[in-house]
């Protein structure tokens, strides 16, 4: 079921401290916006919570909590939505590269990455498809990667964490479009964020400010998928064309 772009005023966001979700919050801070913030690092929650009141947003409500703690996430989303009253617009922002050497050499570093960037999102997704689809109304926004189009050999483990979430995410969209929910999964290339910064910048890394703009344009125009910036769904597409056997061979 099609429905035209809200402008959304309870807005949850999970992993509100890191750059790009900062940024996006940025945009939408308005006089009648109310914010549920949830992240690790309190002061960091704070500062970002001080920032969103004096752009003008209405109230901002902070959580903290390590999201991998799934167990905790029911009653941490209850909580959400008694505080927004109606859940608007929950964007998903937390995750972790990892260091693919430590992951590829023992099973711990693997399972980390794992539960942060695809055991931990599915949980809150379970709770959040549920709801949305009951309230029959929303947007539902979650931060993969372009990593998860393709695997390499530099970053296999972070990519099959963004990859399953990629194909998860397909099948809840598929199930609750019809309700009129908006699932959006964001596939970014390089961000320049603290994240990126001990690997080399050039031409292809973009601003978190750039990627919330695009995450923006991407729910008005109740996009199902959106590269951010868009110049990646040209080049994914090209990785993704090119057959295994010469893939094997290139040093990605």
């Amino acid at each position: 079921m099609y429905k035209p772009y809200k402008r959304p005023t309870g807005i949850l966001v999970l992993g509100a401290t890191s750059s790009i979700a900062m940024a996006f919050s940025r945009l939408l801070a308005r006089p009648d916006t109310h914010f549920f913030l949830v992240a690790r690092n309190p002061r960091k929650l704070n500062s970002v919570a001080s920032d969103l009141l004096t752009r003008g947003a209405a109230s901002v409500v902070v959580h903290a909590m390590d999201l991998d703690e799934t167990p905790l996430h029911p009653a941490m989303l209850s909580e959400a939505a008694a505080s927004l009253g109606n859940i608007d617009l929950a964007l998903i922002a937390h995750g972790v590269l990892g260091i693919q050497e430590e992951a590829q050499a023992h099973y711990e570093a693997a399972s980390a990455i794992l539960t942060t960037n695809f055991l931990s999102p599915v949980s809150l997704v379970t709770w959040l498809a549920n709801y949305f689809e009951g309230t029959r109304q929303g947007t539902l926004a979650v931060i993969s990667s372009v990593a998860g189009d393709r695997g390499r050999k530099s970053n296999y483990l972070y990519g099959a964490s963004k990859g399953g979430l990629n194909i998860f995410l397909n099948g809840v969209r598929n199930r609750i479009d019809r309700a009129g929910v908006q699932v959006l999964t964001i596939r970014p290339g390089f961000v320049a964020t603290p994240m990126t910064a001990h690997l080399p910048q050039g031409p292809l890394f973009a601003t978190p400010t750039a990627v919330a703009h695009g995450i923006l344009r991407a729910m008005q125009t109740r996009r199902d998928i959106a590269y951010v910036p868009g110049f990646w769904a040209a080049i994914m597409f090209v990785i993704r064309a090119i057959p295994e056997a010469i893939f094997k061979n290139l040093d990605l």
